[in-house]
C-alpha cells in the first residue's frame, strides 16, 4: 500500500546552501553592523534557501484561515457555540473579520477554508475542502479516522500548491474552530507527556468552571483514546481537528512547493510540530511570528527550533499574529535591498569567525 506521508517526505529537499550563502553575503554587504537585524536577517536567509534564490520576494502574500468544528464542545469546554465558526468563516470571506483588517495593513489577501464546519450554510466565498461535518467528541472516542486525517492533510498541501500557482510567495496560517484549543491542548499533552494543567489555557476566555470542564474533557480523551506519542497520525486522528490536520498539511506543502509558511499562535504551532513529526524536514518552510499567550506555545516553537520575533501576549487567532510578521519582513527586505558599504564609501565590517 502506498504511504502518502512518505511520498510527501520524499519531495522535501533541504535548504539550498548556495542561496543561503548568497543571502548572507548580501546582508554582510549592507551598510550596517553584521547581524544587527537578528532574527529578521535569518528569516530572509531562510526564505532564500527555501526558494533557491537570494533575490527574496514576498510581495504577493496571503493569510489562510482553516475553519472546522469539534465534537468536544458538547462537554461545555467553550463559551461559544459552533455557529460562531460559520459566522467567522463568512466574515473572513467578506473581508470584514479581525484578520482581514490586519491583513489589509500587511498587504495580504485573506482566504477562509471550510475543513469541516458543522453548518457551512453555503457561505459565499468560503473555499470548500471539508472532510466531514465536524469531528467526533474526543472525550468519548477518536476525533476522526486515520484516512480522514490524511485527506485533511492532503487538502492543506494542495492549498499551498494552488496558491503558489496563483503567484503567492508567502502564506500566513490561521484557524477558526470553536473548541480547538481543547483539541490542541490534548494533542500537546499526548506528544510531550505533560500534565493537562500545564498545557491547558482559557482559550477565548473561559470561566474557572469552564476551565475545569475543559481539563476534565482532555483527561478523559487521553484515557479513552490512549494515543501513541510515537505515531503523530495516531495522535492527530484521535485527538485533533480538521483545522489542525489541514494546517499540518500546509506546513508540509510549504516544504514541498517551496513557499514560506508563517506559524501563528498555539494551534498553528501545534500543527507545525505535528507536520514535522509526520514529514521530518518540513521545518525548512516554517517562519515563526509570535509567542502565543497559551501555556504550551513556547515549548512547541522551541521543539521546532524556531524563534519568534514578536512577544506581545497575542491570543486572538485567525492568523492575526502571523500577518504581523509581514511588515517586519518588509522593513528588513527594504534594508536587504538597500545601501551597501561600497555605495557609502565606508569600509565593510569584517565577519568575525572566531
Amino acid at each position: 500500500m502506498e504511504n502518502p506521508l512518505q511520498e510527501m517526505s520524499d519531495q522535501i529537499e533541504p535548504l539550498d546552501e548556495g542561496a543561503l550563502k548568497a543571502a548572507r553575503d548580501k546582508w554582510n554587504a549592507v551598510a550596517k553592523p553584521i547581524g544587527s537585524l537578528g532574527l529578521l536577517e535569518l528569516m530572509v536567509e531562510k526564505i532564500a534557501g527555501l526558494t533557491g534564490s537570494a533575490d527574496v520576494e514576498i510581495g504577493k502574500r496571503a493569510v489562510v484561515v482553516l475553519c472546522a468544528d469539534n465534537g468536544v464542545v458538547a462537554q461545555g469546554v467553550t463559551q461559544s457555540e459552533p455557529d460562531i465558526t460559520t459566522l467567522i468563516a463568512g466574515s473572513v470571506a467578506k473581508g470584514i473579520s479581525s484578520v482581514c483588517k490586519m491583513a489589509q495593513v500587511a498587504g495580504a489577501d485573506a482566504f477562509s477554508v471550510d475543513m469541516g464546519m458543522l453548518d457551512p450554510s453555503d457561505v459565499e466565498g468560503v473555499i470548500d475542502r471539508h472532510v466531514a461535518r465536524s469531528t467526533q467528541d474526543i472525550s468519548l472516542g477518536p476525533a476522526m479516522t486515520r484516512d480522514e486525517a490524511l485527506r485533511a492533510i492532503r487538502a492543506g498541501v494542495d492549498l499551498v500548491g494552488d496558491l503558489k500557482a496563483r503567484g503567492y510567495q508567502a502564506i500566513a496560517t490561521g484557524e477558526m474552530g470553536i473548541g480547538n484549543t481543547t483539541t490542541s491542548s490534548a494533542m500537546t499533552a499526548a506528544f510531550f507527556g505533560l500534565p493537562v494543567d500545564e498545557v491547558t489555557g482559557r482559550g477565548a476566555g473561559l470561566s474557572n468552571a469552564g476551565l475545569e470542564r475543559k481539563k476534565a474533557a482532555i483527561g478523559r480523551a487521553l484515557e479513552v483514546n490512549q494515543p501513541d506519542a510515537g505515531d503523530a497520525l495516531d495522535v492527530l486522528s484521535k485527538l485533533g481537528g480538521f483545522d489542525i490536520a489541514g494546517l499540518a498539511g500546509m506546513f508540509i506543502g510549504g516544504a514541498v512547493h517551496r513557499v514560506p509558511i508563517v506559524v501563528d499562535g498555539f494551534i498553528s504551532a501545534l500543527a507545525a510540530y505535528t507536520a514535522a513529526q509526520l514529514c521530518p524536514g518540513c521545518e525548512c518552510a516554517m517562519l515563526a511570528s509570535h509567542v502565543s499567550a497559551e501555556p504550551a506555545a513556547h515549548r512547541l516553537l522551541e521543539s521546532l527550533g524556531l524563534d519568534a520575533p514578536i512577544s506581545a501576549g497575542l491570543r486572538l487567532g485567525e492568523g492575526t499574529g502571523a500577518v504581523c510578521l509581514f511588515p517586519l519582513l518588509d522593513a528588513a527586505l527594504a534594508l536587504y535591498n538597500g545601501t551597501t558599504f561600497d555605495e557609502t564609501g565606508m569600509d565593510a565590517y569584517e565577519v568575525d569567525l572566531k
